[in-house]
């Protein structure tokens, strides 16, 4: 299959229930303004709070959400025993990167034993951070897109200019207890299916092998030009392999559409608003792009 013809320079995204229109005017467009502060979220953020845990009573994980963008759709897990669809998600390995960390977990790790899963009973299911979840077998990589945050910007000046970075910081945060002493720290992160070229360059995974980082989303590549890349019709391919432990065969995660899945996710969890956020940046990142074409 050969790729999308590039003479079309803004292929469409699919619109969902959950795609956000900030560029409504021709007077908008004109100034050039975006606004972030309307991207839709059903959950509101815990109060501010002090904690305190040493090294010996932490632990860091991170999750991901992984998009197909062409389609719309985005990698969700269910795990038959305890009947229930979560995304990728565990532990990051020592002196990782916590990005790195949730790139490679979106693509590998190992399945929950029922007995293994040591939360509360009055922490739901889709929110506990379990820190040992199986691989989603769907090599990913960071997806920079316009959200609010809170961290400082060397290469951004605030009073200059109206025009929102992309960026990959986490788009949702969680706390929960792991034990009565100890306290886990999850970071989730929004990602995208390679393209196909990068697939074919790559080596299928061995298990037991250490994991192989794709090449990050290029700075200067719109999503127009990332949608570009697929022949129509393509379907990232899910890789055998990838974890580390044998009971992984009894999972098949899967793309799913977006509003399939926040409804498998429960509308009310973080899981799910990681996937509406997600989707309605992306929408947004591929407003902004046409907003800078049109000038």
């Amino acid at each position: 299959m050969e790729p999308r013809n590039s003479a079309n320079p803004s292929p469409q995204l699919p619109k969902t229930a959950y795609s956000v229109s900030q560029v409504t005017t021709k007077k908008k467009r004109s100034q050039g303004k975006i606004r972030l502060n309307h991207i839709p979220q059903t959950l509101a953020s815990t109060h501010p709070l002090n904690a305190n845990f040493d090294s010996a009573h932490l632990t860091i994980g991170a999750g991901v959400a992984i998009f197909h963008v062409a389609t719309a759709r985005v990698v969700l897990c269910y795990h038959p025993v305890l009947k229930h669809w979560f995304l990728p998600k565990g532990r990051r390995d020592v002196n990782e990167e916590t990005a790195r960390g949730a790139e490679r977990e979106g693509f590998e790790e190992v399945a929950p034993r029922p007995h293994q899963i040591p939360y509360p009973c009055n922490i739901p299911a889709d929110d506990r951070p379990c820190h040992k979840i199986f691989k989603s077998g769907y090599r990913n990589r960071l997806l920079p897109i316009p959200i609010r945050h809170r961290q400082p910007d060397p290469q951004s000046s605030s009073s200059s200019s109206t025009k929102p970075h992309f960026v990959t910081e986490p788009v949702w945060t969680q706390l929960a207890p792991v034990s009565d002493f100890s306290q886990y720290h999850l970071f989730w992160y929004i990602t995208e299916t390679v393209p196909p070229e990068i697939e074919a360059s790559m080596p299928p995974p061995i298990q037991g092998n250490s994991y192989q980082q794709p090449a990050a989303y290029p700075k200067e590549m719109t999503l127009s030009q990332r949608i570009a890349l697929e022949p129509e019709g393509y379907e990232p391919p899910r890789h055998e392999n990838s974890g580390v432990d044998t009971d992984e065969a009894l999972y098949e995660p899967t793309l799913l559409p977006v509003e399939s899945a926040i409804e498998k996710l429960r509308e009310s969890s973080v899981s799910a608003d990681v996937v509406r956020k997600g989707w309605a940046t992306i929408y947004l990142r591929r407003e902004i792009e046409d907003n800078d074409r049109l000038k």
